[in-house]
């Protein structure tokens, strides 16, 4: 099983208040583990706002400032100091890991200098840490019902309001989160 470039979509009974009402997008999972980034969980931050805390030196011009209004996202409890910036291909950035053809994240400055300009990516998001797990431990929480699959939608990602995401990931599964059980069941 190979969960990159899918939703982990959390089950209304999640406990955990770093994930409860979570979507993650799983960048990566392999053999050694997995890593994703919490896409619904605003912070108090804009993304202007955080630029101009670590002082990003900017030699492009603004072209779309309002960009740069949207909240920092909080990525999920691992290495909340680091950002991680998801977003469509346009460029090749330093430290990109590229997950499909359209999809990469970044966690290096250069990205950060080139949002709001014409070299900007087209759609991104901003976050600040990850969620990652040790090699068996998503299957197992899998196993114990904690999250819901589904292949990644982009338009989730980038064009539905943060505060809509959970529940337009589970409409995708065709499922009502009235309709959800915490009993794991076997046919």
């Amino acid at each position: 099983m190979n969960l990159t470039n899918h939703f982990l979509v959390a089950m209304p009974t999640m406990e955990d208040p770093n994930f409860k009402h979570s979507v993650i997008y799983v960048c990566e999972h392999n053999d050694e583990g997995a890593m994703g980034i919490i896409i619904n969980q605003p912070i108090e931050i804009s993304i202007t706002d955080m630029l101009d805390q670590i002082d990003i030196e900017r030699t492009l011009p603004l072209v779309d400032p309002l960009s740069l209004e949207y909240p920092v996202l909080n990525g999920g409890p691992v290495a909340e100091d680091r950002g991680f910036v998801l977003h469509t291909i346009q460029a090749d950035y330093t430290s990109s890991i590229v997950i499909t053809p359209q999809l990469a994240v970044t966690t290096s400055l250069d990205i950060l200098a080139q949002l709001g300009t014409d070299k900007a990516p087209q759609q991104f998001i901003v976050a600040l840490g990850y969620a990652g797990w040790d090699d068996g431990q998503l299957e197992q929480e899998l196993a114990n019902n904690n999250w819901l699959t589904i292949e990644a939608d982009s338009n989730i990602i980038f064009s539905t309001p943060i505060d809509q995401r959970w529940q337009q990931a589970l409409a995708k599964l065709g499922i009502s989160p009235a309709n959800l059980s915490s009993d794991i069941g076997h046919a």
